[in-house]
């Protein structure tokens, strides 16, 4: 099964690079490594914010009395987009910027998705083709189709190529996000509208609609979907969801089951439950290896070997220092130099 198929050693990692050497060009690079079933390493966009400086506290960098309070200079696009790319090891960036609804962060992820044009983030040989995928989590999927529609076209329009659906609950409300990932010539309710994206793919209008579809339903699509699994309703219909055909790959929310799995005193204090919590992770890989989904994790150093041993193959880690770390720990592991 796809998502049981990592394997941590030398001779493995040889053929399954073989395997991608041979794969055909994908526009999306994360298409070509899962369909040569390699493991996937991508990090956070990096913060607009700098670095607090000692001393400093809230959003203005107000300290103490001996440190005057000191505005905060934003990064600008540009500067994050050469930063992010800076950094070539990572397989996609991801932001969650948008899962409460994308009026906040739609204007900052297109300002920043236009800087990375200036980037090596396109290539255009041998032919047009991304260097990095592009991730957002989309707002939580509803009875309101035409919310859905909305908000998720806004976001393909620019140029996003994944989108990971938050909190999911149903097979269901898979099925209506995943519709509204694809055009009405491919049966969905995409409009045709399609705002930047086609310049974003290096590609003309023509061309970016063949291609953006919804792998693997499409064997030539070059748009992936990521579910989350976050809550005891949906670890309960994972099998459901888990069977829905487009599916990219299944998540379990590792950070919010953590307190989902936990109890609260009369004081207040949680207790987290650290059994009941990994049991959750574990039904989500189980329901992964049954339907032949590769399984993603928000992984660490400490953790990622562990992880990647178990059967997950798809990682999301923080910008900074620690993410790199984890990035270059599973890389190794799985023999991607």
């Amino acid at each position: 099964m796809r998502a049981g198929l990592v394997v941590v050693g030398v001779s493995v990692a040889v053929v399954s690079g073989a395997l991608l050497a041979q794969a055909p060009a994908r526009h999306n690079p994360m298409v070509a490594l899962l369909q040569a079933r390699q493991p996937v390493f991508g990090l956070y966009a990096p913060s607009p914010r700098p670095p607090r400086a000692p001393g400093q506290r809230g959003a203005r960098g107000a300290g103490s009395a001996s440190t005057p309070a000191a505005p905060v200079v934003l990064k600008t696009p540009e500067e994050l987009a050469t930063e992010t790319m800076g950094y070539a090891s990572s397989d996609f960036i991801f932001s969650g910027s948008m899962e409460g609804g994308i009026d906040r962060g739609l204007p900052a992820w297109t300002e920043f998705v236009t800087a990375l044009g200036g980037t090596a983030l396109l290539a255009r040989t041998p032919s047009p083709h991304l260097t990095r995928a592009l991730v957002v989590k989309s707002p939580r999927i509803t009875d309101d189709t035409a919310a859905t529609v909305r908000d998720l076209s806004a976001q393909l329009n620019t140029g996003v190529n994944t989108l990971m659906f938050v909190g999911v609950e149903s097979a269901a409300e898979v099925q209506r996000g995943l519709s509204a990932m694809r055009f009405a010539a491919n049966g969905g309710t995409r409009p045709d509208d399609v705002g930047m994206a086609p310049e974003v793919w290096g590609l003309s209008e023509a061309d970016y609609k063949a291609k953006a579809d919804l792998w693997p339903i499409n064997p030539s699509g070059e748009l992936v979907n990521w579910t989350i699994v976050e809550s005891k309703a949906g670890i309960a219909n994972v099998r459901e969801i888990a069977a829905v055909k487009g599916i990219g790959v299944l998540w379990p929310g590792a950070g919010t089951l953590r307190g989902v799995y936990s109890t609260t005193d009369a004081d207040g204090q949680r207790t987290p439950d650290p059994v009941a919590w990994e049991a959750a992770i574990q039904q989500v890989l189980a329901a992964c290896k049954e339907f032949d989904v590769p399984c993603g994790y928000p992984a660490n150093a400490s953790d990622i070997e562990m992880r990647m041993k178990q059967g997950f193959s798809v990682f999301v880690m923080n910008w900074g220092d620690a993410g790199f770390q984890a990035v270059e720990v599973g890389r190794k592991a799985a023999g991607r130099h």
